[in-house]
């Protein structure tokens, strides 16, 4: 496969009308079916895969990313596993790939050995949900030399940082739906569409959802106000409950909700 660049990825993925992006862990339940699900949910209508590396404290995770994430460690995956999973993936797909991790493992591993990984194996974008816009700065500067996109999130408590973090923005912007830990929510009471709008009028860039987005009926909803929809607990959930046998389940879950999404 011809790798592209990191902007090149991105506007592949909103390039094709709402965005649905789902989240699994890796090695959840073992690295041979997580190579599997990306491609199943390449076909399935996923417009950018995120992928979870595990980390033994993965402080913004509720319970059922929490226990995939230990499922994944107590099967020895490595990060250097992963890599390897990712290069196999890159020649067979061109489908966008996102990381979303913690920055103790990345800085444990080597921020620049991370990044020229990263790079090598045409990982677009990564997420680390605990870097707060205040900190980033000079970890940003080391993405934008590897042009590996280091994406920003934006929370209903952000309220005035929005339009500062909206300004240095890179990719596209995660903006978390609800207070609290990932999980699944029957609906969403945030005022999402006006996080957007407070995003879009400080930066023209994309806007994804997550964060308690679980049915279609939501995902349809968020689609409306949003560029893409971000699910992770959902399809985690699924995972936990078939193990090997998720591959049909998650691709039938992933057509419904881009299904969802597609229709006005």
């Amino acid at each position: 496969m011809n790798k592209m660049t990191a902007q090149k990825y991105i506007e592949k993925v909103f390039s094709n009308g709402k965005a649905f992006i789902p989240f699994i862990t890796c090695g959840d339940p073992d690295l041979e079916t997580t190579e599997k699900l990306v491609y199943a949910m390449e076909e399935a209508g996923a417009d950018l895969i995120e992928l979870g590396i595990p980390f033994s404290d993965p402080v913004a995770e509720g319970l059922v990313i929490q226990e995939a994430s230990e499922r994944a460690l107590q099967g020895g995956v490595t990060t250097d596993d992963i890599f390897v999973m990712v290069r196999k993936i890159r020649g067979k797909s061109d489908v966008p790939l996102a990381f979303m991790t913690y920055a103790n493992l990345v800085f444990t591993y080597g921020l620049d050995r991370f990044l020229t990984q990263c790079k090598e194996c045409g990982i677009c974008c990564v997420i680390l949900p605990d870097i707060p816009y205040e900190e980033k700065g000079e970890m940003l500067d080391k993405f934008q030399e590897y042009g590996v996109k280091l994406i920003s999130l934006i929370a209903p408590t952000s309220q005035d940082r929005i339009s500062k973090i909206a300004t240095e923005a890179e990719g596209f912007v995660y903006c978390v739906s609800s207070l609290g830990v990932t999980g699944t929510r029957n609906e969403i009471t945030t005022d999402v569409g006006a996080m957007v709008a407070r995003v879009k009028k400080a930066k023209d860039i994309p806007c994804a959802i997550g964060f308690g987005i679980s049915n279609p009926e939501t995902a349809s909803e968020m689609s409306k106000v949003a560029d893409g929809v971000i699910v992770g607990s959902a399809i985690v959930k699924i995972v936990g409950t078939y193990g090997r046998e998720c591959i049909e389940p998650v691709s039938e879950f992933v057509r419904t909700m881009k299904t969802a999404m597609e229709k006005k």
